[in-house]
């Protein structure tokens, strides 16, 4: 079994990536392997609405030739995907954004190329906006048949400053729950697969 996740936030090693970094960690603990892909520094451009993925039905997207191809490729390949994402103007990030627009159209395009994998999201903020935020990722997740887990509080962490997340004693006990639910299903489901 492999979880893929992908940070959204343009500040490599940031809040978000520690946040992941967290549940992943419980979920390797529990013999998942793992892989985090930061989008800082990558280019990840919006969807062109080209309707190509549509016609092609080839598992990628034709619009754009970037970044967000290669993820795609680890969505199909893993078992669960997790999406995190600084909050933005009260939503996510633009890259986040990308990834879901065009990850979405490919995977409606490919009928059963995300059904029963486990999706979560994971959000950090400053002050306000991450209900937002985790509803904008979790929207990705229902369309596609997609099986989602709870955790003990709702999937954000509270920081500013790089590293300030690890401050926030809930936040992370909430990554660690989420980890331990998204493991436990995650081999339920591993025997349907």
């Amino acid at each position: 079994m492999k979880v893929v996740a992908f940070s959204g936030s343009a500040r490599k090693g940031g809040n978000t990536a520690i946040m992941i970094r967290r549940v992943l960690d419980v979920l390797e603990a529990e013999g998942i392997d793992t892989e985090l892909v930061e989008l800082a520094g990558k280019k990840a451009q919006g969807c062109t609405a080209c309707l190509k993925c549509r016609q092609e039905k080839d598992r990628r997207c034709h619009g754009r030739d970037d970044a967000i191809n290669e993820c795609i490729v680890k969505m199909d390949e893993a078992d669960g995907v997790i999406i995190g994402s600084p909050v933005y103007f009260g939503d996510v990030s633009s890259e986040t954004k990308a990834l879901i627009d065009r990850a979405g159209y490919v995977a409606r395009a490919n009928a059963g190329m995300m059904d029963r994998k486990v999706g979560a999201a994971v959000v950090a903020v400053r002050r306000a906006g991450a209900l937002h935020a985790l509803d904008t990722i979790t929207h990705f997740f229902f369309p596609l048949n997609m099986l989602v887990p709870g955790s003990s509080y709702w999937n954000l962490g509270i920081g500013g400053p790089a590293g300030e997340v690890e401050d926030d004693a809930e936040g992370m006990a909430t990554m660690e729950a989420l980890g331990r639910n998204m493991a436990w299903l995650l081999k339920l489901t591993a025997l349907e697969r």
